[in-house]
């Protein structure tokens, strides 16, 4: 069976509104975290809501700013640094159009462009190599409105209906049939991959890429894999170790 590519699109935010005032986007360096208008305290408590409400995921990650023309003090830099901090995540640079933000990163030995690498992580409890993740097993089907949210690799025995989620850090295993919503490389996992005996999902994430299957007209027979090649999500036979 040849290499089938998914109709792709940016990732979108779940809980977005009309006016998003923080963004979210995982990638491979870490987090990109945007903070837009709005009153700083009330933008930075969203920004802490939305970390909170997935921190099994975010824990150990590092995150790169971005402030547009905010003036930030050190002091103001510092206090938002302690707050991610507290989450699980630390503040490696801040990416702002205004000079006092610019040198106030300085400062703090933070970089100010997110398009440097982020430092590697260093080895511990939090910062764990794909390779040697945590496994959950699972046997049972998950039906409309029932989720699996683990930070590391997610093994289903049994089925994804319709309306039915699974999110993980690492990758997605579904010993039976696919059909509902995945996400795997939740943390901005690149390589995770989705691997199921019929996969058909009604959605399916692989870190920041989101896609949804094309009208194949028919069941797939045979097991696939999902995986991310050149910026895009694909599908292929799954018949050999990646």
């Amino acid at each position: 069976m040849g290499v089938s590519p998914l109709t792709e699109q940016r990732a979108e935010n779940e809980h977005e509104s009309q006016v998003e005032r923080v963004t979210i986007k995982g990638t491979s360096d870490g987090l990109t975290i945007t903070l837009g208008d709005g009153p700083l305290f009330e933008v930075l408590e969203e920004m802490e809501s939305r970390l909170s409400a997935k921190a099994s995921f975010f824990r150990g990650g590092r995150v790169g700013l971005r402030v547009a023309d905010r003036p930030l003090s050190s002091e103001q830099l510092r206090s938002i640094g302690n707050r991610l901090e507290g989450l699980g995540v630390s503040l490696w640079a801040v990416e702002g159009e205004h000079p006092t933000t610019h040198s106030a990163a300085e400062e703090l030995g933070l970089e100010v462009s997110l398009h440097v690498p982020a430092p590697p992580p260093p080895r511990g409890p939090d910062h764990i190599p794909r390779e040697e993740m945590s496994g959950l097993v699972v046997r049972r089907t998950l039906r409309s409105g029932q989720a699996i949210h683990h930070a590391g690799h997610v093994v289903l025995i049994g089925d994804v209906n319709p309306g039915a989620e699974v999110v993980a850090g690492g990758d997605i295993i579904i010993w039976g049939k696919l059909r509902g919503i995945v996400h795997a490389g939740a943390m901005g996992d690149e390589t995770a991959l989705v691997c199921a005996l019929q996969l058909s999902p009604s959605q399916i994430r692989i870190s920041s890429l989101i896609a949804r299957p094309p009208d194949r007209g028919r069941q797939p027979k045979v097991p696939e894999m999902a995986h991310v090649q050149d910026g895009q999500i694909i599908v292929e036979r799954w018949d050999k170790t990646r």
